[in-house]
């Protein structure tokens, strides 16, 4: 009877502390944002277990900006409505017949919106998909086409941006224009060399070829070495005029990617060049078609396919690098398959919300601009985050999901962060200017998996700051869960 007190003693006393853990947890983080220089700023947290029990809150039930976080919900919603062992096809039609090596018409691409279409996969061979095109033409007996190079981009519709995306973004890779026709990423690839005199502009060259597609003024300057290099690169909106105007020490290298307008074009514009240096000429133009077809039907020639790596592959942009051109497209996509082409953001962030209300989330809750969260007015709740995370791991895709996310200390955009706790976290990053976040799961030292969502808005201090404090809140919940 002695033993049987004593037990119930400690067992009360160890059901006391576990139970107060969370407010002890709860005001240790208060108290390190109190303390901090970003008091003021918004702080939205939260942890949660597998069950579904939220262990510790601040401000949990408040909107705020998620920046990249977003692409958490928006790839989980996109591995839903396509499947992980999608892929992309590619096809080029003939309009005509060939004579002795001389295709007498049309050849037409056709996009279905693939973002693959680079060096990004293919082991970094940025002409890779447009070599496997060029084999096949050939092994056809192509040496000429008399007609037009046509690009069809009907696959998506003509809105080239989602909503709320800030136009000083419109000039870099991260805020391109999108087609469903799309190569190296609708960017140009941009090197500047500081290898002349002080005072003098520096070299540039570019990829694909140098093109004339854009037109660069490079009104650079070289400095003497040691000062600070200046970046300032813009591109015109509505046009393919690229002003630059950076300042940089001599001896320095830059390389920047730099979006260019109507991507279609472009594609044309780089395909062309590249069947001409490779021995296919093209007497016609190069024209954009927006008419949907079945090319078959029609009595077209199926002249060449080609077919992208898996879903399961090409959410990894997404996810661990953050990419946002990747997440749009295959947010176009998603939308084209659940409710038909074209393919509209409209529809993708319809269907995201749709996939949150049959995860059993309130779809009003979530206010969608984009798919990337490269719009400052989207905005959730890190209670949703959270909710959203341990309920992910209860479906089918989940492996897959998970396979996508950074891992901290080892890859992609969480590869410098956590150092304590590497191998720890699989989650993502977020940042704008303001906003600072990081969601994703953490296995605690005890050996539990709960999931997180920290997102800071509005803060008056370097981001640094910000990370370090979150640093601390992590590393606090994982020495404490």
């Amino acid at each position: 009877m002695r033993w049987c007190t004593i037990l119930l003693v400690i067992w009360g006393i160890w059901t006391a502390r576990s139970q107060a853990q969370p407010a002890d947890v709860q005001a240790q983080i208060e108290a390190l944002i109190q303390r901090s220089t970003a008091a003021d700023a918004l702080w939205s947290v939260s942890f949660r277990d597998t069950a579904g029990v939220e262990l510790a809150r601040v401000n949990s039930r408040t909107r705020v900006t998620p920046a990249s976080n977003l692409k958490l919900i928006t790839s989980a919603a996109i591995l839903q409505a396509l499947g992980p062992d999608f892929r992309y096809q590619t096809d080029i039609w003939g309009d005509g017949q060939l004579i002795d090596g001389v295709w007498e018409g049309d050849i037409y691409i056709v996009g279905s919106g693939d973002p693959s279409i680079s060096g990004r996969f293919y082991r970094a061979d940025r002409w890779f998909v447009f070599e496997q095109f060029y084999r096949q033409l050939a092994a056809a007996g192509i040496r000429t086409i008399t007609g037009d190079l046509v690009g069809n981009d009907a696959f998506f519709d003509d809105e080239p941006y989602p909503h709320g995306w800030e136009w000083d973004d419109l000039s870099f890779y991260y805020a391109v224009e999108l087609s469903a026709l799309s190569f190296n990423e609708n960017c140009v690839d941009l090197v500047v060399e500081a290898n002349t005199p002080v005072g003098s502009a520096p070299s540039i060259s570019w990829f694909p070829f140098n093109t004339d597609y854009v037109q660069f003024i490079n009104e650079q300057q070289v400095q003497a070495p040691g000062t600070r290099y200046v970046e300032s690169y813009r591109r015109l909106l509505g046009t393919n005029t690229i002003l630059l105007r950076s300042k940089l020490p001599q001896g320095y290298r830059e390389t920047e990617s730099l979006s260019v307008h109507k991507p279609t074009y472009f594609f044309l514009d780089s395909f062309w060049r590249f069947l001409a240096q490779k021995g296919i000429s093209i007497e016609g133009g190069i024209r954009r078609d927006r008419v949907q077809r079945n090319w078959t039907k029609i009595g077209f020639q199926h002249l060449a396919r080609h077919t992208s790596e898996p879903l399961s592959r090409l959410i990894e942009p997404v996810n661990k690098h953050s990419h946002n051109f990747f997440t749009e497209m295959l947010l176009k996509t998603a939308a084209a398959y659940q409710y038909g082409t074209p393919g509209t953001t409209e529809n993708g962030l319809k269907w995201i919300q749709t996939f949150a209300e049959q995860m059993g989330f309130d779809p009003e809750r979530l206010v969608l601009k984009d798919g990337s969260g490269l719009s400052s007015a989207t905005l959730i709740t890190t209670a949703e985050m959270t909710d959203f995370l341990v309920r992910m791991r209860d479906t089918p895709h989940f492996e897959v999901f998970e396979n996508s996310l950074s891992i901290a200390g080892v890859d992609g955009s969480l590869d410098s962060r956590f150092h304590r706790l590497a191998n720890k976290i699989r989650g993502k990053s977020g940042s704008l200017s303001g906003t600072r976040s990081h969601s994703g799961y953490l296995t605690t030292q005890r050996g539990h998996t709960i999931a997180f969502s920290l997102i800071t808005n509005h803060y008056p201090v370097r981001t640094s700051v910000i990370d370090r404090l979150h640093d601390d809140i992590l590393w606090l919940a994982f020495e404490t869960f």
